[in-house]
């Protein structure tokens, strides 16, 4: 009799499908200095060539048929006016809106609640990396098919020191550093497992992305290589650049 292959290993079906969670709960503190209860000033909700940065983001995913689920996760004090306001968009993409948390670990926690359990995979995706590109999307998303778990990045360019109180304490060869990006796809199941298990992390042991709540679980996740156009609006001067991508076709 053929051995059974475990749950947790088998391969996703052909048809596999994708929830995403779009990110979009953040103060933008280094963006703007205008008041943080005044949601325009937010970056994720400014335009980007005649449209706000989330929804170009989300774009990247609303038309393959591999996505079954869109969620957004949006700060609590920003959550009636962004539902009074894009409130077309939220019904004709059937897009769930759900209040984020203090920090961004428990915005996803509270996006994850909402996902399906019929999905095979939940990708996570800033709202502020409206430059993906489709192909990008396709590469990472076939990825984690193949590998259970897998985002972008791109290889650090420039050349990496070790700071403590000023001063250079080490320097460190740059082949072995990468920079996360997103999307990060991940098997539905090991993503719920890894916030289950990490949700208490705080501090300095606090997660900066998902990837490493996962990397703690002790799993694989598999790199694909990019470039630096799928980069993260963060500053003034990144919005500049995004606008040159966009008309770049990006």
């Amino acid at each position: 009799m053929a051995e059974t292959v475990p749950e947790s290993i088998a391969p996703p079906p052909e048809n596999a499908t994708f929830a995403i969670i779009l990110a979009a709960a953040g103060a933008s503190s280094r963006f703007s200095h205008r008041g943080l209860n005044d949601p325009v000033a937010k970056k994720t909700f400014m335009h980007l060539d005649g449209k706000p940065v989330w929804l170009r983001s989300l774009e990247k995913f609303i038309s393959r048929d591999d996505v079954a689920q869109l969620i957004i996760v949006v700060s609590p004090e920003d959550i009636d006016w962004f539902r009074k306001y894009y409130l077309a968009e939220i019904n004709h993409l059937l897009l769930h809106v759900v209040p984020g948390g203090v920090t961004r670990m428990h915005s996803i926690r509270n996006g994850l609640v909402s996902v399906s359990s019929k999905v095979d995979f939940i990708a996570v995706h800033d709202a502020a990396r409206p430059c993906v590109t489709d192909q990008e999307v396709s590469d990472v998303f076939a990825a984690a098919k193949q590998y259970g778990a897998a985002l972008l990045a791109s290889p650090i360019i420039g050349t990496i020191k070790k700071v403590v109180d000023g001063q250079i304490e080490a320097t460190y060869p740059r082949n072995y550093f990468w920079e996360a990006q997103t999307p990060q796809v991940f098997r539905r199941e090991m993503l719920i497992e890894a916030y289950q298990q990490q949700i208490t992390a705080s501090g300095a042991d606090a997660p900066t992305d998902d990837a490493q709540l996962v990397e703690r679980l002790g799993k694989p996740i598999h790199i694909v290589p990019t470039d630096r156009g799928n980069i993260k609006i963060t500053t003034p001067a990144d919005m500049v650049l995004a606008k040159h991508l966009v008309e770049l076709g990006r």
